[in-house]
């Protein structure tokens, strides 16, 4: 191919691009770059329109903020709580599934229905559901166990409430990708294990745990990215963080600060925080399993 074809073939590809890139910049990249001049300024309720640069001024009163590291902490045991009851309902629901049992269309059906209805009216149902007067929670405990429990009204039970919730939610993607992974496992293996008298711990262990690595690390990357940024359900759930603004995670309260306390520079700071605390954990989590190595 001679070079004026190659360069002309350069120049068509970049034309089919050009659309992609000007939209990409549009929606992602402007907005990251403005949201980074905001996190350096003074904008606040009082300096709207005359905002000035103020150089980190706002990162360090997010970091000296004792709330920072209050829902900070919240913000950890929340992602941990839900990646594990995440992971583990959704494997163990995918190798049951997996297994040749009737009614598989059925239940795989069913199971995948919380991750398809839209995550606000899950959220809304749920918030529902939990009402300490009418909720059919309470009302179900109170038939079986004769419990009452003020899921809305207290901290802890606002915390539990949205975790239920977002448990609820989260398990059937796991388990469709981890579904994925063992349909693409060689049963050739599992008969190669039955003939050398392997358990199925065993089995589990030496074979699907490490075959479905590849494919559920980076599921569980965008699991922790996902529920450590899922301001949908605490915000729904806890009607805006609350009682008394205890039951935010990190997320909802960066919201309630920029557009309910207009403290747009904070929030701005705040959210970069957010920003660089996750992509350090992605890049980490994913070195150090070393779990998409075989893909380059």
């Amino acid at each position: 191919m001679s070079l004026d074809v190659y360069s002309k073939n350069n120049r068509l590809v970049y034309l089919y691009v050009m659309p992609a890139v000007i939209v990409m910049g549009l929606v992602v990249l402007w907005p990251f770059l403005y949201n980074v001049a905001i996190s350096l300024s003074n904008m606040n309720l009082t300096h709207f329109k005359d905002w000035q640069i103020v150089g980190l001024r706002s990162y360090i009163s997010v970091i000296w903020d004792g709330m920072f590291w209050y829902f900070f902490f919240k913000t950890v045991l929340w992602t941990a709580l839900n990646l594990v009851f995440h992971v583990g309902i959704g494997v163990f629901l995918a190798l049951i599934i997996n297994e040749d049992i009737k009614g598989k269309t059925f239940f795989r059906t069913i199971l995948i229905l919380p991750w398809a209805v839209p995550q606000y009216i899950t959220a809304l149902t749920w918030r529902g559901m939990f009402n300490s007067e009418y909720g059919s929670v309470n009302l179900l405990l109170g038939n079986l166990f004769g419990l009452e429990i003020p899921w809305l009204s207290t901290e802890w039970g606002a915390f539990a409430a949205c975790l239920i919730t977002n448990i609820w939610l989260g398990f059937p993607f796991m388990m469709i990708i981890a579904l994925g992974g063992l349909q693409s496992i060689p049963a050739s293996l599992y008969e190669a294990a039955d003939i050398d008298g392997a358990s199925r711990w065993q089995q589990f262990k030496n074979i699907t745990a490490p075959l479905l690595k590849p494919v559920m690390v980076p599921a569980i990357t965008l699991g922790v990215i996902w529920t450590f940024n899922n301001f949908n359900v605490v915000w729904l759930v806890s009607n805006g963080g609350e009682p008394s603004d205890t039951t935010h995670i990190l997320v909802s309260w960066v919201y309630k600060a920029g557009f309910t306390y207009f403290r747009m520079g904070y929030a701005a700071a705040f959210s970069m925080i957010i920003f660089a605390i996750l992509l350090i954990f992605s890049w980490k989590f994913i070195n150090r399993t070393k779990a998409v190595e075989s893909i380059y």
